[in-house]
């Protein structure tokens, strides 16, 4: 069993919120997104690293499901979550709440593999290993 948890706090600001001053849906997949980045980068798989290696890493399916609306200033936590060992497919979970530990948002997204060439490939070794030494750190 995997179990990797990382969280990332950001503020929100006010390009984030729409006419109704709440956080517009579509933020927080960009969340999800510096969420995602930072957590590999503290991993020690900076993105950019990894598509140097000739693999890409792209969102296949996503998800999110919206409780409660953050508004201008709040400070997010984004805990992301990785439970299985990836094969093909990577999931990682997102939660988001803000300083009250009141819940705003949960999804997911799911990332393949794909080559320079677009084939679709199984999670690289390397990827797997820097998995395994961050369960046992946790």
């Amino acid at each position: 069993m995997l179990n990797i948890e990382y969280t990332y706090k950001t503020r929100v600001r006010y390009k984030d919120i729409d006419a109704m001053g709440i956080v517009y849906y579509s933020r927080y997949y960009e969340f999800f997104e510096a969420a995602r980045s930072d957590m590999l980068r503290e991993m020690g798989l900076p993105y950019g690293e990894f598509e140097k290696s000739g693999l890409m890493m792209p969102v296949v399916e996503s998800h999110c499901k919206y409780f409660n609306g953050a508004t201008f200033d709040d400070l997010l936590k984004i805990n992301c979550r990785i439970n299985q060992y990836p094969k093909a497919r990577l999931k990682i979970n997102y939660l988001v709440v803000n300083d009250q530990s009141k819940k705003i948002a949960e999804g997911y997204t799911v990332h393949g593999f794909l080559d320079e060439n677009g084939n679709v490939r199984r999670a690289p070794q390397s990827l797997l290993k820097l998995f395994d030494k961050q369960n046992d750190q946790n």
